[in-house]
């Protein structure tokens, strides 16, 4: 539903006299790039004018942006501090403010030691790297996308848009870079870190979670009509939890069937050394039998692509 003009004007004016709220909703406004011009920079200012006054969700919301450097330079050190301070009164900004100090980052925020991959197969390659992640931070993830879960969508060969497919039965929920805590972060660039690549080639954290008796249907990870300069090079599946039954990860062309533990991740090549797919990484997510499994994909582009675009 498009907001009226005039709800627009009041909320402008009401930003302009210092109103918390109208600070936040109006830099949301300007992140979304609705119902106002997208303006990441004059988000991130109007966002630190809420926090000044207690905002708390303004407040998490301008942590994410300055580590991730949207709308001005990423500053780790000023986005742990700011999450310090933060975490004084906010109980959400504590327990991600524990979760950071359990991990080895150093001063941008990047694993101090490079988690070492097990090649499965060398060509395509695919790799596993056992417990990625530690079951709190497995925990973290699914606790962030679990709020934002919707019908899994496909991307339509045709149009390149996406759309509901009895292909892909399962929900998901994007992690964007707005709701990028900085426990996320340091996630992302360990990620980064593990595949060899950058954070800004990778496309935002997606959470899965499937119930029984859904499931992916074979499928390559590339998108229709990219470019091959910027293709999905990478897939990395982060696999949260245990306890479920079926869910493996399959290749056929491969004969591999992957079966992960909670905390171990899967990275396969999607493209050749041109950009272009390659079939033999066609792979399903199999059945779930009884119980529900959770999973994190980051798909990773060939070079960096701004995620606001």
């Amino acid at each position: 539903m498009r907001v009226p003009e005039a709800q627009v004007d009041r909320v402008r004016r009401a930003a302009a006299a210092g109103n918390v709220d109208a600070l936040f909703t109006l830099a949301t406004w300007m992140l979304a790039g609705d119902p106002v011009p997208r303006d990441l920079a004059a988000a991130r200012v109007l966002l630190g004018r809420a926090r000044a006054i207690g905002h708390v969700d303004a407040a998490l919301m301008e942590i994410a942006l300055v580590a991730n450097g949207s709308g001005g330079p990423a500053d780790w050190p000023r986005a742990t501090a700011l999450l310090a301070r933060a975490a004084v009164a906010d109980p959400v900004a504590a327990a991600q403010q524990a979760l950071l100090q359990a991990m080895a980052l150093g001063p941008d925020g990047a694993p101090e030691r490079v988690p070492v991959a097990e090649t499965l197969v060398a060509a395509p390659l695919v790799r596993r790297v056992p417990a990625l992640l530690s079951p709190a931070e497995c925990a973290h993830l699914a606790r962030t996308g679990a709020p934002f879960l919707a019908p899994a969508l496909v991307a339509d060969p045709q149009t390149g848009r996406n759309r509901p497919d009895p292909v892909r039965r399962c929900s998901t929920a994007v992690i964007g870079p707005a709701r990028e805590d900085l426990v996320v972060r340091a996630i992302l660039l360990r990620i980064a870190a593990v595949t060899g690549t950058v954070a800004a080639a990778g496309e935002p954290l997606t959470v899965l979670r499937y119930g029984p008796g859904e499931q992916f249907r074979p499928h390559l990870d590339t998108l229709p009509g990219a470019a091959a300069a910027n293709q999905r090079r990478w897939t990395v599946l982060v696999y949260l939890n245990q306890g479920y039954a079926g869910g493996e990860t399959r290749f056929d062309a491969l004969d591999l069937t992957v079966a992960g533990r909670a905390g171990d991740a899967l990275i396969f090549a999607n493209t050749d050394a041109t950009g272009t797919p390659d079939p033999r990484t066609r792979h399903a997510g199999l059945p779930i039998g009884t119980g529900t499994k959770w999973l994190a994909t980051r798909w990773i582009r060939s070079n960096e692509f701004s995620v606001w675009d």
